[in-house]
């Protein structure tokens, strides 16, 4: 947070782009980075790369977020989303790009996400619940929108530390 990148409106990624070696390359090391900081995402902007470019991936299962379907690793490139249901619920978000933080932050619940693959195939998925809080929370940083700016409530910010110790115990599932 305070990267002015962070806050910038990412560029769209080319057809000829998405096959080129430098695209490749930049999906590697978002990979490296999303699973050697244990996160569930990860846009381009939050690696210094201005692009509408995430990855996500969720393991199944018992998680630090509660029992959840597994997503396989998934490359969004351009993604646009819809709200389908505007009905919201919150979760405790985080973020590598605000670390040692967490916040209280409500998103809508039913989404659709159109966007194109690593492969160039265009696609479209719906999300509802955890998942779709994901999403809205990872394509934000390509918009230059970080989980603090849609907090509804700022006594809602803690530390990491003091939420595990005084609120992790009766939270929600939690967002990284």
């Amino acid at each position: 947070m305070g990267h002015p990148l962070l806050r910038e409106l990412a560029r769209p990624v080319s057809p000829d782009e998405l096959g080129s070696a430098a695209i490749s390359h930049l999906i590697d090391d978002m990979v490296d980075t999303l699973r050697d900081y244990g996160g569930v995402g990860l846009a381009a902007p939050q690696i210094g790369e201005s692009l509408r470019l995430a990855i996500i991936e969720i393991d199944g299962g018992p998680t630090r977020y509660g029992e959840l379907e597994s997503l396989p690793l998934t490359v969004f490139v351009n993604p646009v989303i819809e709200v389908l249901n505007p009905a919201t619920a919150g979760y405790w978000e985080g973020c590598l790009s605000v670390p040692g933080l967490r916040g209280y932050v409500e998103r809508p619940q039913h989404v659709r996400i159109d966007y194109t693959d690593r492969e160039g195939q265009h696609k479209s998925l719906e999300l509802r619940g955890f998942y779709a809080t994901v999403f809205q929370h990872e394509f934000d940083h390509l918009d230059g929108v970080l989980y603090v700016d849609r907090l509804n409530d700022t006594r809602q910010l803690t530390f990491e530390r003091e939420f595990e110790r005084y609120l992790a115990p009766s939270a929600d599932l939690v967002v990284d």
